[in-house]
């Protein structure tokens, strides 16, 4: 009888080897279309996998063929139009054939496009291929594992500092207690004979007692031999390493909600939000997004608030950095939290407060944080704001800076915020 079993990696899921060498054989065509795909849907659904199309061209394997070779002349049956030397007119392209596809229609697949689908996890590691969190090697905040010591049972060897001795004396004693026992009982046995026969009225079998006593005698010279505690008997505290939790991040969104940020702006700056929360979510099991809103005076938020909230008057950027502040130094204050800050506005700003914006991000928040993006939306030119923002920028290079036109600019200006930096 034969019995076969399959110890393949991939016993279960045999094409995942074939599916990986596809995509790092056809790597560059998969990103362009990855590219093409990422233009037409929205940001909300970025972590969805996609249905991509590559040339077939591009994955048609190269072949040998037999070419005839000199001049042929061949005998068509049925005939009856053309004789030999007749001369005729080239088809127009497309107008031959019997294609499934549909020229001109853009919409419509033809036998000319290869189309697989990709995974959530696929899509993504394409979509962020290019990216690293800025600073990442530096800090080792994602890759390296934390963890921490804890204790777990016992064991036989060990340093003499992790000695437990009541755990060692307490195996020790069941190890005399299980040894010595036989001995004990026979002993036992012998001194009660013995006793019986020095105390009977009859005179005393004085050979058999001179054996018992000999037996007791050997007895005890064995009991003593056992010793009180054996290397065997030792026994080590045994701590282990267990990872710790992730690394935990804060991602503060800050937003000017005043009269000059209307809801086309809003909206842009909510898919930039959404974007960097869905990068930060690769890197951090657990993330907390903290809302701050603020036109003269800030204020935390939720969510719904935050981007649906309608206000008017003026900017006063400096209360939401002064309030930024507070809840780093109340709520993440311990190395357990690295935070992220993404700030949106137009740019629109007090002169005076501006100054006192770039004196609080230089003094206090800076060395807080381990990034702080700021995205001015705006098609006109830089505000004052921006001006003070570029000194801020200069001095720390875990500040970065990029201006927003419309929609569009969203996706070039996060990769362009994010990109990997130079070793």
């Amino acid at each position: 009888m034969t019995y076969l079993i399959d110890r393949r990696l991939q016993g279960k899921n045999k094409s995942a080897v074939n599916r990986e060498r596809f995509l790092r054989r056809y790597k560059a065509q998969i990103k362009d279309a990855v590219g093409r795909a990422i233009k037409g849907r929205s940001i909300t659904d970025i972590e969805n996998g996609e249905k991509v199309s590559i040339p077939v061209k591009d994955v048609n394997e190269p072949h040998f063929g037999h070419a005839h070779g000199g001049v042929w002349e061949t005998v068509n049956p049925g005939n009856t139009e053309y004789q030999k030397g007749d001369q005729f007119n080239r088809p127009r392209s497309g107008g031959g054939g019997s294609g499934r596809g549909r020229a001109g229609n853009s919409d419509q697949t033809t036998e000319d496009d290869f189309i697989f689908e990709l995974s959530r996890e696929e899509f993504m590691n394409y979509f962020f291929e290019d990216l690293e969190l800025p600073n990442m090697v530096k800090t080792q905040l994602t890759q390296t594992v934390e963890y921490k010591n804890q204790r777990a049972g016992y064991n036989v060897s060990g340093t003499p500092s992790n000695i437990h001795v009541l755990r060692s004396l307490r195996g020790a004693l069941g190890r005399r207690i299980a040894v010595g026992g036989p001995a004990r009982r026979q002993l036992a046995e012998a001194e009660e004979e013995l006793q019986f026969l020095l105390d009977a009225g009859a005179p005393a079998d004085e050979e058999r007692v001179v054996e018992l006593k000999d037996l007791i005698h050997h007895l005890h010279i064995r009991l003593n031999a056992i010793p009180f505690i054996d290397p065997f008997d030792l026994r080590y505290s045994n701590r282990i390493k267990v990872p710790k939790p992730s690394t935990q991040a804060v991602m503060f969104c800050i937003m000017d909600v005043s009269g000059s940020m209307d809801e086309t702006r809003k909206d842009t700056a909510k898919r930039f939000f959404i974007l960097l929360y869905l990068f930060l979510k690769r890197v951090y099991e657990k993330i907390e997004v903290v809302f701050i809103r603020h036109h003269t005076a800030a204020a935390e938020v939720d969510e719904n608030e935050f981007f649906h909230s309608r206000e008017s008057g003026g900017t006063v950027v400096s209360s939401a950095l002064n309030l930024l502040q507070k809840i780093l130094a109340e709520r993440y204050g311990s190395a357990d939290w690295n935070a992220y800050v993404a700030q949106a506005s137009d740019g629109d700003n007090w002169d005076n407060d501006s100054v006192l914006c770039k004196q609080l991000l230089n003094s206090g928040i800076m060395p807080r944080v381990q990034y702080y993006t700021y995205v001015e939306i705006t098609d006109g030119p830089p505000q004052n704001l921006w001006e003070q923002y570029c000194d801020v920028a200069a001095h720390h290079r875990n500040f970065a800076m990029q201006k927003i036109v419309t929609p569009a600019d969203i996706y070039p200006v996060f990769r362009e915020l994010f990109k990997k930096q130079a070793k």
